[in-house]
C-alpha cells in the first residue's frame, strides 16, 4: 500500500491522540471526536487499498495454471483488467 502525505499526517495524529490518552490528562471530548473521525478515515482508505490489491490478484497453482478465483476474475473483467 502506497501511503500518500495525507495519510501519513492521519496516522501521525491518530498516534499522538493515542499517546495523549494513555496519559494522565487525557482527550477532551473534541479530541475524542477527531480520533473517531481520523480512524474513520484510516480504516476506509485501508480498504479501499486492500479491495484494489485483492481485486488485482491472480492465483497460480504449482503447475502454473491459473485458479483465480471466478468471483475475482468477474470484477477484473467488469473493470476491464481481464480480457478472458
Amino acid at each position: 500500500m502506497v501511503e500518500t502525505d495525507h495519510m501519513m499526517a492521519v496516522r501521525s495524529r491518530i498516534n499522538e491522540l493515542a499517546a495523549k490518552a494513555k496519559s494522565p490528562e487525557g482527550l477532551t471530548k473534541d479530541e475524542v471526536a477527531e480520533r473517531a473521525d481520523l480512524r474513520a478515515e484510516f480504516l476506509d482508505n485501508f480498504r479501499k487499498s486492500f479491495r484494489s490489491q485483492v481485486e488485482m490478484l491472480q492465483v497460480y497453482d504449482e503447475n502454473g495454471n491459473e485458479v483465480t478465483p471466478e468471483k475475482v476474475k468477474k470484477i477484473q473483467r467488469d473493470k476491464g483488467l481481464r480480457d478472458n
